[in-house]
């Protein structure tokens, strides 16, 4: 081992410095001022000059965070000050009491007190009369693990989860792998410092180590397939939530495991009186001098009701927070008064915890069923025992598809977690599988649409499947709207509130049925005006109805969007038009002849074919042709001034909107790019021209200003 230099020393100490410096930049104030790359290099110069010189390796080093064998166990470790436990308040009334107590038990003290023996330096007599307001502080209370961080003349020793209160367990290596630790503070602080805090896990952490899973899960499921034997292990699983995620990171024995879920430390409070400070905010603010990290959400407040809004204002932003939080802590912020105020049992008296509606409830799954949406897409739906879950009943809940149904092995009976977050749909998170009696009844995906018993479909290797009857009752308002819409049909006045009406008063079953209606049954609809509903009327049920006959003479392409395809866009039915100019010739193409259109793969085709190829499908267009519906098909463009180019617009034009654009510039041979490339012939620049004009200008595209593009098309300064 070779001597280390007073340089090489030197070099240490400066390497230490500057990633702790960088360190607390990046995890603390998410302000890093350097690249990764020199991140690394950084830290692979200190690991190669410590490799060398073990004898300078310190504790407190930013190597050590990650370090040494698995533990057997954790040793538990007695607080020198108890970690104590909150009082609860669910209600805003509830502080109002908290409030009250406070007022009255100062009173009391000071009742009960001689005025002389008050120090009036330290704290005026108050008479019971004359309470003032409490200065109140304010903080996210947040749904993590509490934990205790122990320092020693400003060098991180010990850390302990919060255990009981009077006894925790020392995860000292797991805590030094948490990057917003201070393994030394920024300032001398002599003696001993207790830091008390949560542990999380960011949001975006969660949900991207959640991702890791997912992709092992599934990376572990094809070694399976590979080899038989592999089907002993367990599969990777997905966790709940961010709580229990940092939960059981900070307790694994190998601090390797935890390093690799990434953990958040929020400081909050210091566990004895240091540094003669008068208010606990004056002290969180010396704890972010230290360089911890603070939620940057918390906030003084004078008296209960500011308390109180602040309380309301942090429910509002609750899902805006990068953390999870499930209440607001409420604390006394004098240190005289919280002295004073002392404790009960196990609870200082001082402060209270203003706890949320639980968004995660336990409950059992009474039956599953499924559910066809707007777009045909089949969802399992859990139906519950009711359970109050953040702050409403929730009957049921979703289960998202069958591969998530059964990667959560969830079953008629089952005991399940169920998470409601802000206005999202109640989902189960897992089943308490410990509890089962082998009573319960796994749930079997049905093979044909439960609303209207067509096969179902599914794309590989995609989730969901999918209904593709045009007619199915369960999307039929949803494909009426589509089917009406400007770029397909273009009925004008049939929107969403006159197509829920057609179906629910049963007028349509499929869209051969709008052409089938007479004026007055389009007069006797209703439209509602404020809080009134009328009929339509003579007048717009006959606009209606001349809309309707009008979009009998349609273009091909807007046939085939108009009909909702799965997977086939406007452009994608265009080129469909170009190649299949009858509709009946889908009723017998294969894939095989769907390939060929451009643009179109496996999945597309196969999704075209199994529409067209459906009896009740094939009904529907014959219903449309019946009633005189007239695809009119595709015309090529022999010649035209855009005969073989392609061009791309971009900006706003004036006299035309971008769709009508494409049709001129298809009308006249072209070909409506959505993107510049050098095999572009022209790019029509309009107002605001942004980033594809740039480009054009970069590989010496022509530009047309639309005056030029008007004067080529030959329309000029027609109105």
């Amino acid at each position: 081992m070779a001597t280390s230099s007073p340089q090489e020393s030197e070099r240490i100490d400066a390497l230490r410095a500057e990633i702790r410096e960088h360190d607390h930049r990046y995890y603390v104030l998410d302000a890093p001022i350097v690249s990764d790359a020199e991140y690394d290099s950084l830290f692979r110069e200190l690991q190669a000059l410590e490799a060398a010189h073990p004898e300078l390796v310190t504790p407190d080093s930013p190597t050590q965070r990650v370090g040494g064998a698995p533990a057997e166990g954790f040793e538990k470790i007695t607080h020198r000050v108890p970690m104590l436990s909150l009082a609860n308040a669910f209600e805003e009334e509830e502080l109002d009491d908290f409030d009250l107590r406070l007022r009255r038990l100062l009173q009391q003290l000071h009742r009960d007190a001689d005025p002389a023996d008050v120090d009036p330096k330290v704290r005026p007599f108050v008479a019971p009369e004359e309470t003032p307001p409490f200065p109140f502080f304010c903080e996210p209370k947040f749904d993590g693990l509490a934990v205790e961080l122990v320092y020693e003349d400003g060098v991180f020793v010990r850390g302990a989860t919060r255990g009981d209160g009077e006894v925790g367990e020392d995860i000292t290596a797991n805590l030094r792998t948490i990057r917003s630790v201070p393994l030394s503070l920024e300032k001398k602080v002599p003696g001993r410092l207790e830091v008390r805090g949560e542990a999380v896990m960011l949001r975006a952490d969660f949900e991207a180590l959640n991702r890791r899973q997912e992709e092992a899960r599934d990376a572990e499921l094809r070694r399976r397939e590979e080899d038989p034997e592999a089907r002993h292990r367990a599969l990777p699983r997905l966790f709940a939530n961010p709580r229990n995620a940092a939960a059981g990171a900070l307790r694994q024995l190998d601090p390797k495991i935890t390093a690799s879920r990434p953990l958040t430390f929020y400081a909050y409070e210091v566990a004895e009186e240091t540094g003669g400070f008068e208010r606990h905010s004056s002290r969180l603010e010396w704890l972010e001098e230290l360089g911890f990290r603070l939620s940057g959400e918390a906030t003084r407040a004078s008296g209960i009701d500011e308390a109180k809004a602040y309380c309301e204002r942090l429910l509002s932003r609750r899902h805006e927070l990068p953390y999870q939080i499930d209440g607001v802590v409420v604390k006394v912020d004098d240190d005289v008064l919280r002295q004073e105020l002392g404790a009960v049992a196990r609870s200082p008296r001082w402060a209270v915890a203003f706890k949320f509606a639980p968004e995660e409830a336990t409950t059992r799954v009474e039956k599953i069923d499924v559910q066809v949406g707007r777009t045909g897409v089949l969802t399992p739906v859990a139906f519950l025992e009711p359970v109050h879950v953040g702050g409403v009943m929730v009957s049921r809940a979703t289960l998202h598809n069958e591969d998530e149904l059964r990667r959560k092995d969830v079953r008629e009976g089952d005991r399940v977690v169920v998470r409601r977050a802000g206005d999202v749909i109640p989902e189960v998170v897992s089943v308490v599988a410990e509890v089962r009696t082998g009573e319960e009844r796994e749930f079997v995906f049905p093979k044909l649409c439960p609303s209207c018993g067509s096969e179902v479909f599914r794309e590989e290797e995609k989730a969901a499947w999918r209904c593709i009857n045009a007619t199915c009752p369960a999307q039929l308002e949803g494909r009426i709207i589509h089917f009406a819409s400007r770029r397909a049909m273009d009925i004008e006045g049939l929107g969403e509130e006159i197509a829920g009406q057609l179906v629910s008063k049963g007028l349509v079953k499929d869209f051969g049925d709008l052409y089938d209606l007479s004026a007055e049954q389009w007069a006797a609809l209703d439209r509602v005006v404020g809080d009134k509903i009328y009929q339509l009327g003579a007048l717009v049920g006959g606009k209606l109805t001349d809309a309707v006959e009008k979009s009998k003479h349609c273009r091909l392409r807007s046939f085939y969007n108009a009909l909702g395809i799965h997977l086939v866009s406007e452009e994608m039915s265009k080129r469909l038009a170009q190649r299949f100019t009858d509709v009946r010739g889908l009723f017998d193409a294969d894939a095989f002849a769907v390939e060929a259109v451009e643009g179109f793969g496996p999945e597309r085709a196969k999704a075209v074919v199994a529409f067209f190829h459906n009896p009740k499908n094939q009904r529907v267009i014959e219903h449309l042709l019946a009633v005189g519906v007239e695809p009119e098909p595709e015309a090529k463009a022999a010649g035209g001034i855009f005969a073989g180019k392609t061009v791309v617009l971009t900006g706003t034009l004036t006299r035309f909107s971008r769709d009508e654009a494409k049709d001129r510039i298809e009308s006249q041979g072209g070909k409506a790019a959505g993107s510049v490339s050098k095999k572009t012939d022209f790019v029509v620049a309009g107002a605001e021209a942004g980033s594809k004009l740039k480009k054009a200008q970069e590989l010496g595209i022509p530009v047309l200003d639309e005056e030029r593009f008007l004067e080529m098309l030959g329309v000029g300064g027609e109105a």
